[in-house]
Order: C-alpha cells, then structure tokens, then sequence
C-alpha cells in the first residue's frame, strides 16, 4: 500500500467564483512512497499546497463514502482528478484573508461522491518553489509523452516499411500466379485446337480410306465394265436392217 507508482496528473482548476479572469493549474503527484502532493496555482499571486499521507486518505475513503479495497479507492481518486469537473473553491473564512484557504474539489461524473482537499496559500519563496516544482514536473512529463510518441512512431515506422515490403512481395506472386494462369489458358487453348486438327485429319483419312478400301474399288470397277460390255438385242438389230432395205427398194421404185 503505497505511491511507488503513482503517475502524476495535471490538469486545470476552474475558479468556483465570479470575476475571476485567471486560469489555474494543479499537479497531484507523489512526494515519496507514503504521501501525495497537490499545487493549484494561477503563477501570478494564488498559489495552494495540500500533502496527503495514507493514513489521511484511508480517513478520507471513509469520510467520502467510497467503498471497496484501497485501490478501487485511489483509482477512483485518480478518475475524479482526471475529469473536467474540477474546481478550486474559495473556504468562506478565507475571503476577507487573502484566499489564505481554498479547497480543490473533483468528481468523477455527475451523482458521484466528491473527492475535496483542503489547500494551504504558500507565501513568497514558497509559493515560487512550488510553481517552479509544477513547471518543472510538467516539463518532464512532457518529454516522457514526447519520447513515448517517438518510439511509437518509430515502431510505427517500421511496422509500415514491414508491411510495404510485404505488399510488394503479394503483388509480385500475383503477377506470377496471373502470367502462370495465362500460361495454363494459352497451353489449354493450343491443346484444344491440336485435338480439334488432329480429329479432323482422322476423320479426313478415315473417309479416304472407306472412299479407296478394295471392296468399294471393285464394285466401281465391276459397275464399269458391264456399261461398257452392253450388246443391244438381235431383234432390235434385224429390225433395223429390214427397215433399211424397205427404204432402199422404195428408191429403185
């Protein structure tokens, strides 16, 4: 149970007051493992302190009402001082003493128990220190967002060259995958029409073959030769004759 770990938060305070043209800044962060810190302060002339041990905060879970285990307690603290609805209250003895007293209050959404810390006003050398602390942390926290980005940027970086390589080696199997595909259609292709040239040819010699086989040549042979041995009757022959002598004698006549 401590605040080894603790990551400090900053944030802005809105004035719970009228007329108040000022802007104020809080640090809450941790001291050493055993108390927490808070500075609300506009760097002008308003500068508060308040230091929390763990026994005081175990009070105060008790006081806010906020159950549960130690932890579930100071996440809850850490919502509250992170959300929007933060204000800075002026304590009612302190306005005719210099705002000597004010009180941070945050809650983590509306309906929800207020978490309030009463400040303490530092005075010159005091509140200097402490506005010089809050610049300084707010400073480091800084270059702790900024190295953090880089490296995420940088892992970005690389995570973009990773994938660029990647594309380029998919879009090169794709162009080999396509040429190996047109390959496989122009080779199907010239199967196809080999297939169809070679069915024809085969057919072409079938037809020859049944045109020239020995069986159909001497069918046509033995067809010739009897037109050719045709021998016209005898009667029509003497027919013939008879007449041609019947018109000779017709002549001598």
């Amino acid at each position: 149970m401590g605040f080894e770990d603790f990551e400090a938060i900053f944030g802005e305070a809105k004035p719970d007051w009228a007329n108040e043209s000022r802007r104020f800044l809080f640090h809450f962060g941790s001291i050493d493992p055993s108390r927490l810190r808070i500075h609300v302060t506009d760097f002008h002339s308003r500068t508060w302190e308040a230091v929390r041990s763990v026994e005081q905060l175990e009070d105060m879970q008790d006081t806010v009402g906020v159950g549960g285990s130690w932890s579930e307690f100071v996440d809850y603290v850490v919502a509250s001082m992170k959300s929007k609805d933060v204000k800075v209250v002026l304590e009612e003895n302190s306005k005719s003493d210099g705002d000597a007293y004010a009180k941070l209050v945050a809650q983590k959404s509306k309906g929800m128990p207020l978490i309030s810390f009463s400040l303490a006003k530092l005075e010159n050398s005091a509140a200097s220190e402490a506005m010089a602390n809050l610049s300084l942390e707010l400073f480091k926290s800084y270059k702790n967002m900024q190295n953090l980005f880089i490296k995420e940027q940088e892992c970005s970086d690389r995570l973009a060259k990773a994938l660029s390589a990647e594309q380029g080696k998919n879009e090169s199997m794709q162009g080999q995958l396509e040429l190996f595909s047109r390959k496989q259609k122009l080779q199907k292709i010239n199967t196809s029409d080999n297939m169809d040239i070679s069915a024809s040819i085969v057919s072409s010699n079938t037809f020859n073959g049944l045109q020239n086989s020995p069986d159909k040549l001497a069918a046509q042979g033995a067809g010739s030769t009897k037109v050719t041995k045709h021998v016209v009757p005898a009667y029509r022959r003497v027919k013939a004759r008879g007449a041609l002598l019947q018109d000779n004698e017709d002549k001598d006549d």
